[in-house]
């Protein structure tokens, strides 16, 4: 895999003109993007799915699709009961995109479900099924903020509140490679052990990537591009550090560069 094809721009922006706007300059350097929830709410995600997909030289004629791979990471973190997320999973593959991403906490149950659900709809449309990844704990999340939400103690020393983190990493992916999902998002500070404790083809999509130039913002459990791909990292969520970078950088097309860069020296 080229070290371009590694790059998910994350577009965590309000309508379809930003997001052309950026998929038009960064297509070209880029493996995916990521559409979320503000983008799917504001705009629809069909809607952006065509815009990004015309973009990006792909389009769907005659029953099928046609022209480039899907460039398209749909970002819904599906978590309901498993008949809700079967459904939803139905929907996206329909969409044609990339990979799409669930909630582990979900079950496994819901996971199992998913899966299904996307397979019986691409086997029905002769597609290619898309990527389905498993989230595990969200980087904006450390031991603080779960002790928050009264689900782990505060008395815990620090060696044994990483643990605990750890611990419920493992869980969730040891799940979500049992049921069969293709991989799971996880932060940097987990790549390694997931490399321990899943198969070598389960893929591992990290977000919380920020180069040493770029603010850590609200992410909390965070690590460089080029020491998350050293780690073992497939893909690398990036959105602000490019979408929205230091003056100093340049614009998108500059950052993203930058960002091959510290990539290619370690692949």
């Amino acid at each position: 895999m080229e070290a371009k094809e590694r790059i998910v721009v994350a577009l965590d922006v309000a309508t379809i003109e930003k997001a052309k706007e950026l998929a038009i300059q960064l297509h070209p350097y880029v493996g995916a993007f990521k559409i979320g929830l503000e983008l799917i709410t504001s705009e629809g995600g069909p809607e952006v799915i065509r815009h990004i997909d015309d973009v990006c030289g792909r389009y769907y004629f005659a029953g099928k699709w046609e022209g480039n791979p899907s460039q398209i990471f749909y970002d819904g973190k599906f978590n309901d009961i498993p008949n809700t997320v079967a459904g939803a999973a139905r929907a996206v593959t329909r969409l044609g995109v990339k990979m799409f991403n669930i909630h582990c906490l979900g079950g496994v149950e819901m996971m199992s479900a998913a899966k299904k659900a996307a397979e019986e709809e691409a086997s029905l449309r002769k597609t290619p099924r898309p990527l389905i990844l498993g989230v595990t704990l969200l980087t904006s999340l450390d031991y603080q903020a779960l002790e928050e939400l009264d689900v782990a103690p505060g008395w815990y020393d620090r060696s044994l509140k990483e643990e605990m983190i750890q611990r419920m990493v493992r869980g969730l992916a040891l799940a979500a490679q049992k049921v069969g999902l293709d991989g799971v998002i996880a932060s940097p500070q987990e790549i390694k052990l997931l490399r321990q404790w899943c198969q070598p083809e389960f893929l591992i999509v990290t977000p919380g990537i920020r180069p040493l130039w770029a603010a850590a913002g609200d992410q909390k459990r965070i690590d460089t591009p080029s020491a998350a791909i050293k780690a073992g990292a497939d893909y690398l969520v990036i959105g602000r550090p490019i979408t929205q970078p230091p003056k100093e950088i340049g614009g998108p097309i500059e950052a993203v560069k930058k960002i091959i860069e510290e990539i290619e020296v370690v692949v």
